[in-house]
């Protein structure tokens, strides 16, 4: 892979062109219609909230509230804190970008009340509190929450955002690649974030997630990666399995692998990537336009055949969220079985296989794009289980 380049100097932020924000307010818009809403409000908080960057292009700091009332041309994007107002101001695009007050929704209560229309039909998409929607209740607003119908606006992707989607992938694949070449004994898990963290952050990428696990092979004690690294250094004969996205701008990839450390994989770990890496193929092969949620979950009864099962979701919509299909294992209650795959959009295949008493397990797959004739692999890093510390 080529060596990755940061974002051209002089301030200039990546942005999408006026037809690509056009389209996602047409579409918008026409959700907004079919609720019978008069306004929108998007909303945001602690870097939570994915259609107010959709709709504005400010990715959400500590609060932002999007609001744009029908047949106004210029939303109104209200940001806490209010140092953080200059740099909305020359990210958001299309908005008039307002400090939030000492309380956003409060602001954004009083806002509606300047409509001059009591009973203001407000759809509201976003992690808000159940506090601000009583503040916007007493304000006269009647709510009507539309979180699934803007998350179905996210499932297809545009060019445009597919061009941002393989920036993320290429940051996450240079990741990995960092740690597989990295990775040392003695190396602590925060260590093993620093590996992945540094072979993108100067080429303008984020952290959307990098998740470890870290176990001896002959005494193992974890099935999945870890959300929060904890203290232990690697060892000889230990296995590492981890889940790595690398973001652009709101638009990451995922890959996610399983290495040994310093030898070759025990029996049992194998075993367990083997039947991973037929699982990943079984999956693969079947994502086409067309295929349902319940042909996906069927590639489950080759896991549990071979006396395995699984702890995390065998397939998932991503990249605007966690979306669907999504494809749990290990007999969990199935979710989307009657979703269809259409071209367009972004999944990521992840067979993680653990034992049945759950101390030991690995992790495979990433990111894939449905194309009209199949999908298309996302990600360049080899497929397979690596060797660290050689």
């Amino acid at each position: 892979m080529g060596e990755l380049s940061a974002r051209e100097p002089g301030g200039a932020y990546p942005r999408f062109s006026a037809s690509e924000m056009a389209r996602r307010w047409e579409a918008a818009r026409a959700e907004l219609d079919r609720a019978g809403a008069d306004a929108l409000l998007a909303y945001g908080a602690e870097r939570v909230g994915a259609v107010v960057p959709w709709l504005s292009e400010w990715p959400v700091t500590r609060e932002a509230a999007l609001l744009s009332r029908i047949g106004e041309e210029r939303p109104r994007l209200f940001v806490q804190f209010a140092n953080h107002v200059d740099n909305a101001t020359r990210m958001a695009t299309g908005c008039e970008v307002r400090w939030g007050g000492d309380a956003t929704i409060e602001t954004v209560a009083a806002e509606l009340g300047a409509f001059g229309k009591r009973g203001v039909r407000l759809g509201v998409v976003g992690p808000l509190p159940a506090s601000g929607a009583g503040l916007l209740r007493t304000a006269g607003a009647e709510l009507v929450f539309l979180d699934p119908a803007f998350q179905r606006l996210r499932l297809v992707k545009s060019q445009e955002e597919l061009e941002w989607v393989r920036r993320g992938a290429e940051l996450t694949d240079a990741g990995l690649e960092a740690l597989a070449r990295g990775a040392q004994v003695g190396a602590s898990e925060a260590e093993l974030g620093a590996l992945v963290e540094g072979a993108y952050v100067g080429a303008g990428g984020t952290t959307h997630i990098h998740y470890f696990a870290v176990t001896s092979m002959r005494e193992p004690s974890m099935r999945a990666p870890a959300q929060w690294p904890a203290d232990r250094c690697l060892r000889e004969g230990d296995v590492v399995s981890c889940e790595v996205s690398a973001s652009w701008w709101g638009y990451p990839g995922q890959l996610l692998r399983t290495f040994t450390v310093g030898e070759p994989p025990t029996p049992l770990y194998r075993d367990l990537h083997d039947v991973a890496s037929a699982a990943y193929e079984e999956l693969s092969a079947k994502v086409a336009p067309g295929t349902t949620g319940s042909e996906l979950a069927d590639a489950a009864r080759l896991i549990e055949s071979a006396g395995f099962t699984t702890c995390d979701d065998l397939v998932h919509g991503f990249v605007g969220g966690y979306l669907p299909p999504v494809v749990p294992g290990g007999g969990r209650t199935r979710r989307h079985d009657d979703f269809v795959l259409e071209e367009g959009m972004t999944l990521v295949v992840q067979p993680n296989v653990v034992t049945g008493d759950g101390s030991a397990g690995v992790q495979t797959g990433e990111l894939l794009l449905v194309t009209a004739r199949g999908h298309e692999r996302l990600h360049r890093l080899r497929q397979g289980m690596g060797v660290l510390g050689r």
